[in-house]
This record gives C-alpha cells, sequence and structure tokens, in this order.
C-alpha cells in the first residue's frame, strides 16, 4: 500500500526544489554584502566565473574526443578574434556536426 502516490512525491519534489533554489538566491545576496571587496578574496571571486564555466565545457568537450578538443579550439580562437559569440558558437557546432556526420 503506498502512503503518497507518485504525482503528489513529483509536486513535493518541484516545490522543495523551488524553495532551497530560492533560499540559495536569497542567501547569496544577504551573504554578498558582508564579504570583503579587496584582497586575495575579491582576486579568488573574480576569478570564479571562469573557473565554473570551464568545469562546465570541460567534460563536454571530452566526450566529443578530438574533434571536441578542435572545435573548442576554433570557437575560443573565433571569440577572441571577432568578439562574435554567436558566430563562434556556429562554428563550433558545425565542426562537431560534420565531423559526426562525416567521420
Amino acid at each position: 500500500m503506498e502512503l503518497i502516490s507518485n504525482d503528489t512525491t513529483i509536486i513535493i519534489t518541484i516545490i522543495c526544489s523551488a524553495i532551497v533554489t530560492y533560499l540559495l538566491r536569497i542567501g547569496g545576496l544577504l551573504l554578498s554584502e558582508r564579504l570583503p571587496e579587496t584582497g586575495r578574496f575579491r582576486v579568488f571571486m573574480d576569478a570564479l566565473p571562469g573557473t565554473l564555466l570551464l568545469s562546465l565545457i570541460a567534460p563536454g568537450i571530452a566526450s566529443s574526443g578530438i574533434y571536441g578538443g578542435v572545435a573548442a579550439v576554433f570557437t575560443a580562437g573565433c571569440t577572441y578574434k571577432t568578439g562574435n559569440v554567436f558566430l563562434s558558437m556556429i562554428i563550433g557546432v558545425g565542426i562537431v556536426a560534420l565531423s559526426r556526420q562525416f567521420i
């Protein structure tokens, strides 16, 4: 005998996730006022977005193999040279798509 149905469990999970997300955002805003704005901590905080982005991108590049690496290099190079992120994404996706189509 099931005490809670699957639909109720799903709704409770969604509500709990929303509450936790909201509390984390509010906590971050409240905590940010108390953090130091100079020194080593500031340098660490300035570098954090790049490291988070890298930790999200690196597994995708590694799972795509050599052509994923080639696409990443061309994407980064195009972004650096032109500053056009949309064009860079098209080039990267195109390289991976072509490699999967023909190889």
